[in-house]
């Protein structure tokens, strides 16, 4: 069905490869894939419609604008062509309030997402240049403006309030997908800086005055640009009222932490001053506290009695919560006859499920940190008595943020597990500086594989199932369990080469007993907010989506497919080989011999082959007894990397090829046409001449649009020819899972 011009050359073992030659690794890494890079604006207010235009990569051909809440809808300006990009939002009034998911559908399937927040504020999109106090554009209280950063420059805004009255300005950016790191000033009419915030980007400010204020936003370092946009947000609140953040994205970190783990009881409430020994705050567990690392330093100090044996798990949330803070939990026994504080126990960090990249981008492992600087541990009672329990932000010590809360609950086991998800990226030696967003966009006949880890709550390790329900059409899916006691599994999909090109919304999940009872538990997608091609100078920011878009682009083949060659299960005895027939179809040519590949699978990891590329087919051989694999159902997959000769948009290319002869032929026709015409006025007769003018001159208006047209297809053969200049491009392939069954082994 597809015959994309894709070449390949041998490259080693996708995920371990060594030894590789130099010159390989300097291929690209990953094929082309849609990514939304911006819209502006990046929200809007409930119940309006309003225009907006986005940008991206590859997201070329007939685009459909998409929303992850079907109370967002939208449509192309104009015909679509002569305002490409550029589409008519409409919110209906009953969306909800928050982030949500802005998408493309393109040529080859669904985008990457972008933040799309939708509020109950006025919204305006800043359209001229404020990039000096006499172009302040003045804003109204209670209102949003959407903007891009102008690069080595600070924007200015204006507002008038009254003596005493409370100003908010928040600029949101990081917590919606921007770059920009941004640094916000409240000044006065003069532009003289009051109160300034390069942390938060939140000012708290009561009017000194009646007047007019200014307002300055720039980058920390004075970058800017499209990727550098921001929500300004200006509210006037009542005194001692609290302050409603903008809403942001959730971190990789915060899927281990889920609202309904709180406990059924009462919010018990920090209260100030608690610091010192004498004033420990006398609590009784279990117990759930809110509290605040507020002012700079604060330790807030808790007692409680305990009886020996007890075992109590202690759970701080907030990092996972967005905020910048990093939670510690000392234990100490206070001394029944003197006071003596003994340490008992420290609590820091809870620890990331697999070991993510040490330098930020993929090399030694995902560039996916699951762990959390939040607290999760178990305190076990030596002895009966009173204990004291200390919590400080390790990063508070200069900080005075009163918006940097905590929850701290105190608990009996509570044995559950969380999941989070991510498309597999490559972990190359000495050349892979990437780290891509991934939208799972598939290519016809390629099967896409992810990491799925789980952080165990509460003691729990059983084993966890792994699945994906809701796919589109033609795809399916295998997951690997996550073994008893590990924290790692894969999960595949699949898209058929006959599946039609689609998208739909799909859940991912795990199922597993805890306690005796079957649990089901949503597993969290996360993606790189922006492709960093090369971490060395650009730091990878990975986020939780709303939801699991998954596509096909049904205009491209997968490079090469590797398939068992019958769809059926395959049976062997526990102390036999098992011989697996594999296909390769090839959609081009190889310049290797082999490709080298290992295994997905519990019990199977340990596996490698090397298949044959020039071949249309392959036999596996795994030697079950030396691999002990127990009696049972299991799956296998094979994955490696090719390095593929690619050439985007190939038969956009040969269209505009054949478009650009055409036109060609047509204005060279229409050249022959217009002399011939021309020739013919001049020696018309007096009676004829009036009518031959205005034959020729019409035929000269046709030479000239069909020579236009000549030209735009000309240049658009020409600019597609060049972006679509084939480039060597290594990518992950993944082979389609195969089923096992493994007998007993016969008795000797």
């Amino acid at each position: 069905m597809f015959q994309p011009r894709l070449f390949f050359t041998q490259l080693a073992v996708g995920v371990v490869a060594v030894g590789m030659a130099a010159s390989a690794m300097a291929q690209s890494v990953g094929l082309p894939a849609p990514r939304l890079l911006t819209t502006l604006p990046m929200g809007g207010q409930l119940g309006t419609t309003f225009e907006i235009t986005i940008s991206g990569e590859n997201i070329d051909g007939e685009t459909e604008l998409l929303f992850s809440h079907s109370g967002i809808t939208a449509k192309p300006k104009g015909d679509g062509k002569a305002d490409e990009n550029k589409y008519i939002v409409t919110i209906a009034k009953n969306t909800p309030v928050g982030i949500h998911e802005a998408r493309v559908m393109t040529r080859l399937g669904v985008s990457s997402c972008r933040a799309f927040t939708v509020g109950t504020r006025p919204e305006v999109t800043r359209a001229k240049p404020n990039t000096s106090l006499a172009q302040a554009l003045e804003l109204k209280l209670n209102s949003i403006c959407n903007a891009t950063m102008s690069p080595r420059a600070v924007d200015f805004y204006s507002f008038n309030a009254k003596k005493g009255q409370r100003i908010v300005a928040e600029c949101a950016s990081k917590g919606i997908d921007s770059r920009l790191n941004s640094v916000l000033i409240i000044a006065d009419a003069t532009g003289r800086d009051l109160v300034v915030d390069r942390l938060g980007g939140l000012l708290d400010f009561k009017a000194p005055a009646d007047g007019k204020y200014i307002i300055k936003v720039h980058e920390l370092t004075y970058k800017g640009g499209a990727h550098y946009f921001y929500r300004l947000a200006l509210s006037e609140l009542p005194e001692g009222a609290p302050i409603e953040r903008h809403p942001t994205t959730m971190t990789v970190s915060s899927f281990s932490w889920r609202p309904e783990f709180k406990l059924d009881l009462a919010d018990t409430v920090e209260k100030e001053p608690n610091n010192q020994q004498a004033q420990a705050q006398k609590i009784a567990l279990p117990c759930q506290i809110t509290g605040r690392f507020f002012p700079a330093a604060d330790v807030d100090t808790f007692e409680f009695n305990a009886k020996k044996g007890e075992e109590w798990w202690v759970e701080v949330v907030s990092e996972r919560l967005g905020l910048p803070t990093d939670p510690f939990v000392l234990i100490q026994r206070v001394g029944a006859k003197d006071g003596k504080l003994t340490d008992i126990l420290e609590l820091n960090d809870i620890a990331p499920p697999i070991k993510p990249s040490s330098n930020g981008y993929s090399y030694d492992g995902p560039p996916y940190n699951a762990g959390s600087a939040d607290v999760l541990g178990k305190f076990t009672a030596k002895t009966d008595g009173l204990y004291r329990l200390q919590v400080r932000d390790l990063f508070g010590g200069t900080r005075s943020i009163p918006e940097h809360r905590y929850r701290l609950i105190l608990r009996k086991a509570q044995p559950d597990f969380t999941l989070v998800a991510w498309a597999l990226h490559m972990n190359l030696r000495n050349g892979d500086r990437n780290a891509l967003s991934k939208p799972i966009a598939l290519r016809n006949g390629r099967t896409m594989a992810f990491e799925v880890v789980t952080v165990r709550r509460d003691g729990f390790d059983g084993e966890i199932e792994l699945g994906i329900e809701g796919l589109p059409k033609g795809m399916s899916s295998c997951g690997f369990s996550i073994p008893k006691g590990k924290t790692r599994g894969i999960l595949t999909i699949t898209a058929a080469e006959n599946a039609p090109r689609s998208m739909a919304g799909a859940q991912l999940f795990g199922r597993s007993k805890v306690e005796g009872k079957t649990v089901k538990r949503q597993c969290h997608l996360a993606s790189m907010q922006w492709p960093v091609k090369d971490a060395r100078g650009d730091i990878p920011a990975p986020r939780l989506f709303a939801d699991v878009p998954v596509s096909v682009g049904g205009a491209e083949g997968a490079p090469i497919t590797i398939r068992p060659k019958e769809a059926k299960i395959l049976e062997a005895k526990a102390d036999q080989k098992l011989t697996i027939p594999l296909q390769l179809i090839r959609r081009g040519e190889f310049s290797g011999a082999t490709i080298n590949l290992k295994a997905f699978g519990p019990g199977f990891e340990k596996c490698s082959i090397s298949a044959p590329l020039k071949e249309d087919k392959y036999d596996a051989v795994l030697d079950l007894a030396a691999l002990k694999i127990p009696p049972g159902e299991h799956a296998v997959a094979f994955y490696g990397s090719v390095v593929s000769k690619y050439r985007y948009n190939d038969a956009a290319i040969i269209l505009a090829d054949a478009a650009q002869k055409k036109a060609a032929a047509e204005a060279k026709a229409s050249v022959v046409l217009a002399k011939k015409l021309a020739d013919a006025a001049k020696a018309a007769p007096a009676e004829k001449k009036s009518d031959a003018e205005k034959a020729a001159k019409m035929a000269t208006e046709k030479q000239q649009a069909a020579e236009k047209a000549s030209a735009q297809a000309t240049s658009r053969f020409k600019s597609l020819s060049s972006s679509g200049r084939p480039a060597d491009i290594v990518d992950i392939v993944v082979s389609e899972p195969v089923r096992i069954r493994v007998l007993p082994a016969e008795k000797k």
